[in-house]
């Protein structure tokens, strides 16, 4: 009898709180820490993040996970959206296989200039690439011309410049990045996301520069003469019909992911998918959605107003937490320039080795970068170029909040022009 008193006492409490945090915050920054430092179990961390987040909103709040997913009269359902991440994922796992083998990135190569300017070009190659491509793969695939072009011996700085290419070039484009596609999912309109790649050059422009002196004084680029290589124009062909099927599904749809996965079964007919990458796909899509599963529990009403200064600071916290679930949490709260933060949370976690799904990815081909001293230390200049290109967005585009997402707490627009 007591303890359902109490119960009920903290139900009508809407949950505990721990100096003024409520426990979800908590729980959910704990999770985030335990991806960081146990790399090799983080579908375990996630999976019982979730579970312990579950139990204590079903327990200790009036929230009901059945409504939560599939909505309400007063609730927007979060099916929609992880169902659309869940295909993309998935889905976006074989279309970089078609790129991939398609001949293109081994033609690249042959455009490269023998000094210095090589390397710079090679990484606004991959900036490029990650546009339309998933910035995972765009930076497994620059990873491993650098490998072949520098012998073997690739600079940590330029690892983490490779690194923040990837997903500078994804940070303006709704297909380029998890976190821009769930912005597109969400509701936002592909054109404000395309303002990132304002910050994106400028931020290009400074680690390239200083990334590829570095990689030039410890090994010179050497191209070696090799066989001509035949372009697979059908499986290029594949990658972007599987693009167009995505961007027209979402507008006529609202649903994205089925576009991909109709142009991959009809490209399939073309040339065979490799279906073997869908075991590590699916358990990579089940550890990203645990995540924007549990932010999307939290109460986003009790977090400070979005700003740009907010914005900012989330760059920071991208680089040491997950930036997947921390644009759930933007996307919810709602408020915010969409353009300015896809530029944050996408470049952001370029600054450490984990905290981007590029970073971690890479490193399985250079396990040397898994130091964060050394990351930071001979990878300062994707630091530097964060800021130089988050206050050259802010000044030349401004800060234009966008009204919150989806009947969320209102948040009072303002507007900034440096």
């Amino acid at each position: 009898m007591i303890s359902s008193i109490f119960l009920s006492q903290i139900k009508a409490s809407e949950g505990l709180n721990f100096f003024g945090i409520p426990l979800e915050f908590i729980l959910f920054g704990l999770t985030l820490l335990g991806v960081a430092l146990f790399h090799h179990h983080t579908l375990k961390v996630a999976l019982t993040g979730l579970v312990v987040v579950l139990i204590y909103k079903e327990a200790f709040t009036d929230f009901s996970i059945f409504e939560h997913i599939l909505g309400s009269e007063t609730h927007h359902g979060e099916w929609n959206i992880l169902l659309n991440l869940f295909g993309l994922l998935t889905g976006f796992a074989i279309l970089a296989d078609y790129f991939e083998k398609s001949g293109i990135p081994e033609k690249l190569p042959a455009y490269l200039p023998e000094n210095w300017k090589g390397g710079f070009l090679l990484l606004v190659m991959i900036a490029i690439v990650s546009s339309f491509l998933d910035n995972i793969a765009a930076a497994m695939i620059g990873g491993a011309i650098a490998h072949v072009v520098f012998k073997g011996k690739v600079h940590i700085g330029y690892i983490a410049a490779i690194v923040a290419a990837s997903n500078a070039g994804g940070a303006g484009s709704v297909v380029g990045d998890t976190t821009t596609t769930m912005m597109w999912i969400d509701g936002v309109s592909a054109l404000d996301v395309t303002q990132a790649f304002v910050g994106s050059l400028a931020a290009i422009l400074f680690f390239g520069f200083f990334a590829s002196r570095q990689q030039h004084q410890f090994q010179p680029i050497i191209k070696n003469v090799v066989r001509e290589i035949k372009i697979d124009w059908a499986k290029l062909l594949i990658v972007i019909f599987i693009l167009i099927g995505a961007i027209l599904t979402n507008i006529y749809l609202e649903f994205p992911a089925a576009g991909v996965w109709a142009a991959i079964f009809i490209g399939a007919f073309i040339r065979k998918a490799n279906w073997k990458l869908l075991p590590n796909a699916l358990t990579g899509s089940v550890f990203l959605l645990s995540l924007v599963l549990i932010a999307s529990m939290m109460p986003v009403e009790k977090l400070p107003p979005a700003s740009w200064q907010s914005a900012f600071i989330l760059g920071f916290v991208s680089a040491i937490f997950d930036n997947i679930p921390l644009t759930k949490l933007a996307l919810s709260q709602g408020g915010y320039d969409w353009g300015v933060l896809a530029y944050c949370v996408g470049f952001g976690g370029s600054m450490m080795w984990f905290g981007s799904s590029a970073g971690v990815a890479i490193s399985s081909i250079y396990p040397e970068a898994k130091s964060v001293v050394k990351w930071v230390q001979y990878g300062w200049h994707v630091i530097v170029a964060y800021i130089i290109g988050f206050f050259v967005l802010l000044g030349t585009m401004g800060w234009h909040p966008h009204p919150p997402h989806k009947n969320q707490q209102h948040v009072a627009p303002t507007e900034i022009h440096p």
